[in-house]
């Protein structure tokens, strides 16, 4: 007998607070719709001091009433072998010589004994992060990042680039190659990496209003059904971006960088040996400069990007690396995880972890389902166990204004900005970011 989880549970009261009919929650929550009205109910009637379920057998347990040999047969063979589920036991148990004569409970009951001696895999039900409409009428309102795979440079090494592109006015704002390392030896980008791969496009193109990304880890935090948001994810909130976090398996969701990655690989790499990593580098923005100025574009009329949007080349909301500090509003943070629930698996040690911060609520709360809100009061992440009942109030962790800004601090005062060579590619970076700060200062 399947009983509901306390995120249903909770999920059924924020669904009729919302105006949801209980007949429309069912079909969602795929529960009938007598189950939702009594959790509807008890939520409203006890707020969450009764949302633990107590349905089903008595505490003695789901196999209590058969026999010791059966128990014990059972509870050998899965601990010899964890991988054996409610119907490879039941069948084993119909074959086993020893127990022929004794009732073997049903794969229902095996499988409520998994449940409550916790033996079996637990399953969460999707708890997606807030995200922004997708609507881009203007340019420079909504941008689309990807980085592409892992392609081996003659001359430079493995390197991937991270692309960026305005979605209405299809221009092409970056193409940066972060260097991954030899044939053999790669490494992931990180939050740093892409920090700076944005900042410089800040800088040139102003802020934009949304951004629309894949999965991957620095972005999307893939180990929960119930995600919370990324240090990068956290950073650009306080900037006023939106991140539109693309569902899984469908990269034509971000259509125009999925095509732009042939592009750049056609008109930059393919057939293409070069001195050095900067070489790279210079030939991506000489190229990036005759995409949009020169080449036609088919969904523009075959206009270029910026001959059919001049438009583009002034910033919406303008950016420079020295500003962000005023620009950072933890306010926006704050309000943004107030409308977030979180549910996680406490630790053997009573510890759980939410934006790779780990926050310990005890041993009494060992391995025990809990869910978590923020209070922007005090900034704060507040902690209930499956019963709904308050059990803890920790500060949040990792979102503070300097925390969010990371090495931004390197760029202050650059106008005596320099760097010492050999320079590595992050290192290049910032020398980027200070050419294109420069070249702005001076045009304005």
């Amino acid at each position: 007998m399947r009983t509901t989880t306390l995120h249903e549970r909770v999920s059924i009261g924020a669904l009729a607070q919302a105006g949801h009919r209980d007949q429309d929650t069912a079909h969602q929550l795929g529960w009938s719709a007598w189950t939702v009205r009594k959790w509807r109910r008890r939520g409203r009637q006890e707020a969450n001091d009764r949302l633990a379920s107590y349905i089903g057998r008595p505490r003695t347990g789901a196999l209590s009433s058969f026999a010791g040999p059966v128990r014990e047969a059972l509870l050998l063979w899965r601990k010899d072998n964890p991988g054996w589920g409610p119907l490879t036991l039941l069948t084993q148990a119909k074959l086993e010589p020893a127990l022929a004569g004794l009732v073997v409970p049903s794969r229902a009951s095996i499988a409520r004994w998994l449940k409550e001696t916790q033996q079996n895999k637990e399953y969460q039900r999707h708890c997606d992060l807030p995200q922004p409409a997708s609507s881009a009428t203007a340019v420079h309102e909504e941008w689309e990042m990807d980085a592409r795979g892992y392609e081996h440079v003659p001359g430079v090494g493995v390197v991937t680039l991270i692309d960026l592109n305005d979605r209405f006015s299809k221009v092409k704002l970056c193409s940066f190659p972060g260097v991954l390392g030899t044939r053999h030896v790669t490494r992931h980008l990180e939050f740093a990496d892409y920090q700076a791969v944005l900042r410089q496009s800040f800088a040139e193109w102003g802020l934009p209003d949304r951004l629309a990304v894949d999965r991957d880890s620095v972005f999307y935090d893939n180990t929960s059904k119930s995600p919370f948001p990324t240090h990068l994810h956290l950073w650009l909130l306080a900037l006023g971006v939106g991140l539109l976090v693309g569902p899984a398996h469908q990269p034509t969701v971000r259509a125009i960088t999925e095509r732009s990655h042939q592009t750049w690989y056609r008109q930059v790499l393919q057939g293409q040996a070069f001195a050095g990593w900067e070489d790279l580098l210079f030939a991506l923005l000489k190229r990036r400069d005759f995409m949009n100025s020169y080449l036609p574009c088919a969904s523009l009329d075959d206009q270029p990007p910026l001959v059919a949007h001049p438009e583009a080349l002034t910033a919406r909301r303008p950016y420079r690396p020295e500003w962000e500090h005023g620009l950072l509003d933890i306010r926006r943070v704050d309000a943004y995880l107030s409308q977030g629930r979180w549910f996680r698996k406490a630790s053997n040690v009573g510890a759980i972890c939410l934006g790779r911060q780990v926050y310990v609520v005890g041993l009494k709360w060992a391995r025990r389902e809990l869910m978590v809100t923020f209070d922007a009061t005090d900034r704060c992440l507040v902690f209930h166990d499956d019963a709904g009942e308050l059990i803890k109030r920790m500060p949040l962790k990792g979102a503070t204004a300097p925390e969010l800004l990371g090495d931004v601090d390197l760029l202050h005062g650059l106008h005596a900005f320099q760097i010492a060579l050999p320079c590595s590619w992050q290192e290049w970076l910032r020398v980027r970011l200070y050419e294109t700060v420069k070249v702005r200062h001076n045009e304005t």
